[in-house]
């Protein structure tokens, strides 16, 4: 296969990227063909104008994969605007964090979403209930904005603090869009289902890349793991895309059959266990398997050629187009093969630093590189292999979480006085949280899991709490991690 184009474009692009009368994207009972998502694109940007937004200000989505979640990016992007989206699943506090921390002059949200913010909560920003969304102006024209222009902030949290977002440009969108769409050999005819949240930059990447290709995206938000068979057979979807936790689950439903219309699936956000893989290629024979790894600093970074899976299923493969990969050591020194080290990504998908977070954006990103904090190892083979995360970051089903936000929440209930929380092996989440607390009272566990469960989402609730009665620290005066760590292990 030729070499995908490297110039980028503006993201809004992407809508003029398939046949005029093609399928273009399904959303509940609406399809739209290239032609109806274009115009559909142009009048959604339209409107974005239409409430006295101007080029650069940041507009927020907090919604299901409605229609307009799924053409929000191209539409703010078309407007000169930054498209923050926020996942659906994050509870009231989260959600003012993001619309804050970014500055957000519109939010379109359901209006059960928007009614649970209080009033003066995120000053400067406009509300507009989905159910009162209109965009039936004269469309936009596809833009000439700058490539570099910043067109996302993508929110991911960090190993302290709350979550950051990472800047992305038009051109960190187009070719991560162009290059997964070239490395997949997606086409016209692929139809991708569409299950991950477009918060998460592997869930965007679904809509932009199959887009790329002139394919068809579907948004699909499903409850449970057997929707997500069902509409693999009504779509008939050629592309799935999910994260080991999800993987887990789909192996475990009765396809009797089912699937055959799967030709691609990919797998990023945390390893694939071996076993798992091998159960997947059993289920899907007929489907390339995709092993990928990558951060939303830097979008996507590796993948593994289907065809070195079934030999190599602990392997991520090799840096994909548009990315540039080496390991080094401590020193800044390249590692030789089978030396563990750090991988750090360079190259024109790497994103433009932290939103507003100039410390951290020079901790992190240096020189045109990012450090991602990861240890892999590179085989004589040449094929990367995941080894661990350097920080204290905990990876439940694909979301990545700072211990803080579950700290600062358990402290924030008044029923603990102090609190750490660590990731621990889960084999059907990845990891699973332990929050270590010294409770500021009498000891009301069942207290404390009613507020996580009014104030946090799913995936950040405690599977197991274990209580102290105090925790220890460092000479210094500082929670000591290491030796809590050490006793719970």
């Amino acid at each position: 296969m030729t070499s995908p184009d490297p110039k980028p474009y503006p993201l809004d692009h992407l809508a003029l990227r398939g046949e005029h009368g093609a399928l273009a994207l399904v959303a509940g009972e609406e399809r739209l063909t290239f032609a109806q998502l274009d115009a559909a694109v142009g009048r959604a940007a339209s409107a974005l104008l239409a409430h006295g937004l101007v080029p650069g200000d940041r507009v927020a989505t907090w919604m299901g994969k409605t229609l307009l979640a799924c053409i929000m990016p191209l539409a703010a992007a078309r407007a000169g605007l930054v498209h923050v989206p926020i996942n659906p699943v994050l509870k009231h506090g989260q959600a003012a964090h993001i619309l804050v921390d970014s500055g957000a002059r519109l939010l379109v949200a359901n209006r059960a979403r928007l009614d649970s913010l209080a009033a003066g909560e995120i000053a400067g920003a406009k509300f507009v209930a989905l159910e009162d969304w209109r965009a039936d102006g004269e469309p936009l024209p596809a833009s000439s904005h700058d490539p570099e222009f910043l067109a996302a902030l993508l929110y991911t949290s960090g190993s302290t603090g709350r979550p950051k977002g990472v800047m992305l440009s038009h051109a960190n969108l187009w070719l991560g869009a162009i290059s997964v769409a070239h490395y997949l050999q997606l086409s016209a005819d692929d139809r991708t289902l569409c299950v991950l949240p477009l918060a998460f930059d592997y869930g965007q990447s679904q809509l932009l890349a199959t887009w790329a290709a002139g394919g068809a995206a579907i948004g699909f938000d499903y409850l449970l793991p057997r929707d997500v068979v069902r509409a693999v057979e009504r779509q008939r979807v050629t592309v799935l895309a999910g994260v080991p936790p999800l993987w887990l689950q789909i192996a475990d439903q009765k396809w009797d059959g089912h699937g055959r219309s799967l030709r691609t699936l990919t797998n990023s956000g945390g390893h694939l266990p071996e076993p798992l893989v091998r159960r997947l290629r059993a289920l899907f024979p007929q489907a390339r398997l995709h092993l990928m790894y990558g951060l939303t600093e830097a979008f996507r970074s590796a993948s593994l050629d289907p065809a070195l899976v079934d030999a190599n299923p602990d392997s991520v493969g090799t840096a994909i187009p548009f990315a540039e990969l080496r390991v080094v050591r401590p020193d800044g020194s390249e590692a030789v093969p089978g030396e563990e080290g750090e991988l750090v990504h360079s190259g024109p998908l790497v994103a433009k630093g932290y939103w507003n977070d100039p410390q951290r954006t020079l901790q992190r990103f240096r020189d045109g590189e990012v450090w991602s904090g990861d240890t892999v190892v590179m085989g004589e083979d040449g094929l990367l292999r995941f080894r661990g995360r350097d920080d204290a970051m905990i990876k439940v089903s694909g979301n990545r979480i700072s211990p803080t936000e579950i700290e600062e929440a358990a402290l924030a209930s008044g029923l603990v006085g102090d609190a750490a929380a660590f990731g621990v092996p889960d084999e059907r989440l990845g990891q699973a949280i332990l929050l270590v607390a010294v409770a500021s009272g009498e000891m009301d566990e069942a207290g404390l899991r009613a507020y996580f469960r009014r104030e946090l989402p799913p995936h950040m609730q405690p599977q197991r709490i274990e209580w102290r009665e105090r925790l220890p620290v460092s000479p210094n005066g500082k929670l000591d991690r290491t030796a809590l760590k050490a006793e719970l292990a």
